[in-house]
Parts: C-alpha cells; structure tokens; sequence
C-alpha cells in the first residue's frame, strides 16, 4: 500500500490547515476571507500535491494549493461582489 503526500504529513505530525481547520474557511465568499485561506497554505507540507490534484479533478471553486479556483479555472484574485467601479481606487 502506498501512502498519500496527506498521509505521509499526517503521519509525521505535520499540521495541514485543511485538515485541523473549518473547510468553509477554503470556500470563503469575500476577498480578504479568500487571501487568509490562501495564507494558511503558505506553510502546508502538501501544498504542491493538493494544487496538482485540484487541477487533475478540475476544481471547480476553493483554495487548493494555495490558489483561488473559479469555475474550475486559478485566479489571482476573487473579486469583490457587486459593480466595478467607474472611478479607480487610489491605493
């Protein structure tokens, strides 16, 4: 039997985000929500594994692997709900 990248982790007592915290947290709806969950994944010790396999099943929204999907396609950003502005923003 072979082990998964997860359970090799789990196996070592490495923390995965995914695993120990609330999967909405991966699924969130605001942009800043989205940029904390891509943030937990910074340190995940499967964060290439869980990428290559989100882009093998075709995710169709979520973080995986430290990306945001949107309609099975990675983004760099959620934008926020609502109309663009007319105006841009000054930073």
């Amino acid at each position: 039997m072979q082990l998964t990248a997860f359970e090799e982790a789990e196996t070592l007592g490495a923390p995965i985000p995914c695993r120990s915290l609330d999967p909405e947290v991966f699924f969130a709806e605001t942009p800043a929500d989205v940029e904390y969950a891509k943030s937990l994944c910074g340190t995940c010790p499967v964060k290439a594994a869980c990428l290559t396999g989100a882009l093998e099943r075709r995710e169709p929204w979520g973080v995986w692997g430290g990306e945001l999907f949107v309609q099975g396609v990675v983004v760099a950003r959620k934008r926020p709900r609502g109309r663009p502005r007319k105006t841009e923003v000054m930073a």
